[in-house]
């Protein structure tokens, strides 16, 4: 028997996950597409969770008005690459995580082989159009995708799947930089009560557990911290 102790036990003991579901989940892997205020909370929660590989995607960098929402980063890291410098931190975080950096854009040219090859897809981008790239993609590939947004007191979260579209959620045109968190005033804590919930969708999608947020959009208003349910209809794929 090991004596090195074991950082999952109060996770193993969980009812419908136990041993078999940190073996899946250890032997998963998931691609954030965006490190800034979901991203840092959900790559944060996924590695410390125990999930076996994180694929980090964004271009950006550090910069000191990130740091009120961004929880990964410190004042050390203004300047360096979002994706490095969360890679450094979820290293000493979570060390038994394999943790892939890449420092990129996704766009309709480069989506496909960059969430090829993982199992979960989580959406922590801030524009609706990049957002559709990003679903219609995985859509193709087959793999669901943990889904959330915020802006000003306002986060919503979901799980898009072969039977969830975002197109169904939020048709188009896009209105022009609406909706983009970094150009808008946003509630720092939200960013960590939205990117959380999407940690555990990804989380448990990842280690094949049932019941997800497919089906249902959950709205939480940071000014009273109230959260609702809003019930979507499946895709019809024969529109």
């Amino acid at each position: 028997m090991s004596s090195t102790p074991d950082p999952f036990t109060r996770q193993r003991g969980l009812s419908g996950f136990g041993d078999d579901g940190q073996r899946t989940l250890s032997g998963a892997s998931a691609v954030v597409v965006g490190v800034g205020g979901l991203g840092c909370p959900v790559a944060q929660y996924l590695a410390a969770a125990g999930i076996g590989r994180l694929t980090l995607i964004d271009a950006d960098h550090v910069s000191v008005t990130n740091l009120h929402r961004q929880i990964l980063f410190g004042p050390d890291d203004i300047g360096r690459l979002k994706v490095e410098a969360a890679r450094d931190a979820l290293a000493r975080l979570a060390p038994g995580c394999t943790v892939t950096a890449v420092e990129d854009r996704i766009d309709s040219a480069t989506a496909s082989a960059l969430l090829h090859g993982h199992d979960v897809v989580v959406d922590a981008t801030d524009t609706m159009p990049v957002r559709r790239v990003i679903e219609d993609a995985a859509h193709a590939l087959g793999l669901p995708v943990a889904w959330g947004a915020v802006l000003g007191w306002h986060g919503q979260v979901t799980v898009f799947d072969a039977a969830h579209r975002l197109d169904d959620v939020f048709p188009g045109p896009d209105a022009v930089d609406l909706d983009t968190c970094d150009g808008g005033a946003v509630w720092g804590p939200l960013c960590g009560q939205v990117g959380t919930a999407m940690a555990s969708e990804a989380a448990r999608l990842a280690a094949g557990l049932p019941g997800t947020l497919a089906g249902t959009l959950a709205i939480v208003d940071g000014r009273t911290g109230r959260w609702r349910d809003v019930a979507l209809a499946p895709h019809d794929s024969g529109r």
